[in-house]
């Protein structure tokens, strides 16, 4: 694999624009080369040895330049002065001098007097600056992570003073409580310790005067191995006392930290909903037992595992972007056989991106810290945590997906062989079994179509690398492949199909046509077999997903109790899609529950209940979906949020409208509801099209550079775009035909609605890959990496300001 694909698929997606942009600098050298084989330019002389040539020590120029710490040796800090590459001028060896100016690096081109000396200019100035943002940006990332550092250091502070005083709540004397900090605290102090003492100067000073002291009052010795050297063990017992002594003196007493701390309420239920509505404080007094011992742990135990994840992708940044201008200089050094890659890589290593390692000490210290506190000392164990296992794909689930989708293709050969072999459309029971077999079974495959679209859009997001598990928030190595939910779907549709086979067989069949129950309970059994699995507690069949699915589908039945993320309003977006799925499963309950599976008969619609149910059950996700964003538009005082709302109210009284067109008999009635009908349902197509481009896709910008579109798009091909624009509006208006009454005659009505609702299952697909899209060009527009954790503590604001 060539570099430039390799960089672009190990880049961090949300940090994309913040790389060093290799094709851009690589096309300046590809210009450089055509200009050579215009003017058919001899290569430059050398002043090196005859014969030598582009050297081969030049060739194998460390790759890793920076990045790994040569043995025997020591790094230089980003604050001493850099070496001059005035040797190397003097011997021959660099076109160029690279100065280190107040904006960052600045190369000076030596060669420019020569023919297409212009173009290498060019070529050194876009290397430049592209360092120097890449610098930038390192910079302000790891100043961030320091900051992070400090606050995630008090809030073990504040752990470490719990479990003091649910180990004793009597209380314990000074000594016996500066023995039990020293204990538990070691880890931590090695970890403040590595912040203060990997900080450089200008960083330093910026520390308020207090925590600094504090800062320096910590034992700076580690329990990980890889900060061990033979200097460090030699005075190891002397500092680790005069710390130790230092930290009695100067470091609160760990009851001491219980006083200025309050517990965060960080769990969103009901309960703290109700509290935010009238004005409750979200701090809760200490209570110290073990459950709430336990649940502070879990929480500093997902902030330390995501606080980790963002530093080694800060350290896979750095390392990819030295490696970048490594292998960018070794093409122009190859291209124009001069030998500017030393000078300027020595720069790169002398350079804050390539020499500092702060991020490798606070590296080791959070693991450390975490193996300590967090996994009982077990290394194993506790890096197992920080870093999990990437999924690996698997030759089996290949196979059983290409035997499940093989299955289901062969399953519906056989069922319309079967269907046109008996001749059962021209049977007495046709018209019966449309009205009450066809409702159970198409359930099933509006699943598997709305499964299989799902796969698609999953495998488009991986082709254009549009994060998708960072955006619904799946824990890391859980999220399904496409691959795993096409299987899912397949196998659901291949049971499905195998209870139709059946079904029809025992039905024409005389031996087994006496025993209807047993027949019409088909679809009975696959649904609940379908719903066991769903709750099946035990780790297999993806236990993550299923109940990460149903804690989302809990949260929108309960809105707006719950606080809105993305994945919530996601799922009530599909469950919108959906309404003739649910209005499937009502009918499942009204004909299983009175008893009409016996003599196959469809007298549900007889009812006034199942009726005024088939309004309630079409409403229930538009109305979901209008709670969510009322609590949006309150929450983050959101106008938007409100005519987002607005497009739902819509679409329930467009819904309502036409369910009640289709039971009125009376004709005057009748022609009212279809006019207020399909003026309702104009209205609410209009506007929800409206949003679907502006605000969900981000389109229809007239001033964007890609005219009617957006200014970042992941697709290459605009015609895409404008496609799924046309798709999206001819979807949409499919459910006129439900008011406008057009008559398919080859068609029975179930199966015309069951076609239109998979027309909307299907736009529904296109309006997901889209949605994500954007949402993730924002997190990219925002570098936005990273998903904040709550912390369990938050310190009284006097004792910050103190501080």
């Amino acid at each position: 694999m060539k570099f430039g694909k390799e960089l672009s698929s190990q880049m961090v997606p949300e940090w994309q624009q913040a790389y060093m942009s290799y094709n851009f600098l690589k096309n300046l050298l590809k210009e450089i080369i055509k200009l050579k084989h215009r003017t058919n330019l001899p290569p430059p002389p050398h002043h090196a040895v005859s014969g030598e040539g582009l050297s081969r020590k030049m060739t194998l120029y460390r790759a890793f330049s920076g990045l790994v710490q040569t043995p025997g040796k020591k790094r230089q800090s980003s604050g001493q002065t850099n070496p001059s590459p005035k040797t190397d001028i003097e011997e021959g060896y660099a076109p160029i001098l690279v100065n280190r100016a107040n904006h960052g690096l600045e190369t000076t081109f030596l060669m420019t007097a020569e023919e297409g000396g212009e173009y290498e200019l060019v070529f050194f100035r876009r290397l430049d600056d592209e360092f120097n943002r890449v610098e930038k940006f390192y910079k302000e990332k790891v100043e961030e992570v320091m900051n992070d550092a400090i606050m995630l250091n008090k809030q073990m502070d504040a752990l470490i003073a719990f479990r003091v005083k649910v180990e004793n709540p009597i209380g314990w004397g000074w000594e016996e409580r500066t023995v039990e900090m020293t204990r538990l605290a070691s880890d931590v102090a090695t970890s403040t310790a590595a912040i203060a003492a990997a900080s450089t100067p200008a960083r330093t000073g910026t520390i308020k005067p207090r925590a600094q002291a504090r800062l320096e009052a910590i034992h700076e010795g580690g329990s990980s191995r890889a900060d061990q050297s033979s200097d460090d063990d030699e005075d190891h017992s002397d500092a680790r006392r005069s710390s130790l002594s230092k930290m009695a003196a100067g470091r609160p007493a760990p009851i001491e930290v219980l006083d200025h701390i309050k517990i965060n309420n960080t769990k969103e239920t009901p309960r703290s909903t109700i509290k935010g509505v009238l004005h409750s404080s979200d701090n809760e007094e200490i209570i110290f037992n073990r459950h709430n011992l336990r649940e502070v742990e879990e929480k500093l135990k997902v902030a330390f595992v995501e606080f980790y994840q963002k530093l080694r992708l800060l350290k896979s940044y750095s390392f990819l972007n030295v490696l970048a201008f490594s292998k960018i200089l070794k093409k122009y050094d190859k291209i124009t056989s001069r030998k500017a890659s030393k000078p300027y890589m020595k720069m790169v290593d002398n350079s804050y991106l390539g020499s500092s390692d702060e991020l490798m000490k606070l590296i080791q210290r959070v693991e450390a810290t975490f193996i300590k506190h967090f996994a009982n000392g077990n290394r194993r164990n506790g890096m197992n945590i920080l870093r999990p296992q990437m999924k690996k794909e698997r030759h089996r689930l290949t196979f059983s997906t290409g035997f499940s989708a093989g299955c289901v293709f062969s399953l519906i050969v056989a069922l319309v062989s079967i269907i046109r072999a008996r001749n059962i459309f021209q049977k007495d029971g046709y018209e019966d079994y449309m009205k009450t077999m066809f409702p159970l079974y198409s359930l099933f495959g509006f699943i598997v179509l709305h499964m299989t679209i799902y796969a698609i859009d999953i495998y488009f997001w991986k082709r254009y690398r549009v994060n998708y598990a960072f955006i619904f928030g799946f824990k890391q190595g859980t999220e399904l492949g496409y691959r795993q939910v096409l299987f899912v779907g397949f196998s659901i549709g291949a049971f499905a199909l195998l209870c139709v086979l059946g079904n029809l067989d025992m039905q024409a069949n005389p031996r087994t046509k006496s025993y209807q129950a047993l027949t019409e309970l088909l679809p009975l059994f696959l649904l609940g077999a379908m719903f066991a699995v769903l709750i099946l507690p035990l780790n297999i069949l993806y236990r993550s997903s299923r109940f990460f699915f149903l804690t989302c589908l809990f949260h929108c039945l309960a809105a707006p109790l719950y606080k809105v993320t993305l994945p919530d309003f996601f799922l009530g977006d599909q469950l919108t899609s959906q309404v003739q799925a649910l209005r499937s499963i009502q009918f499942y309950i009204c004909y299983y529950g009175w008893g009409d599976f016996k003599q196959r008969q469809d007298t549900c619609k007889d009812w006034q209940e199942y009726k005024i149910f088939l309004y309630i059950v079409a409403v229930i996700p538009y109305l979901s979906r209008l709670l969510q964003c009322m609590r949006r538009m309150f929450e983050e005082r959101s106008l938007e949020q409100g005519y987002n709302g607005v497009k739902y109210l819509l679409t329930i009284i467009a819904v309502c409208l036409r369910t009640a067109y289709g039971f009125e008999t009376n004709k005057n009635h009748k022609f009212i509801l279809k006019v207020l009908a399909a003026s309702a349902s104009v209205l609410a197509a209009v506007f929800c099209t409206y949003w679907d481009f502006v605000y969900d896709w981000g389109l229809l910008n007239r001033t964007s550079k890609n005219r009617w579109l957006r200014d970042k798009l992941l697709v290459p091909h605009k015609r895409v775009y404008f496609i799924a624009m046309i798709l999206n509006v001819v979807l949409r208006f499919a459910w006129l035909q439900t008011v406008l009454d057009f008559e398919f005659k080859f068609l029975h009505t179930q199966t015309v609605l069951a076609v239109v609702a998979c027309l909307e299952i299907i736009r529904r697909g296109i309006w997901n890959f889209f949605r994500l899209e954007n949402e993730h060009l924002n997190n990219v527009g925002k570098y936005r990496a990273f998903k904040s954790v709550p912390l369990p503590f938050s310190y009284d604001e006097d004792d910050e300001k103190d501080d």
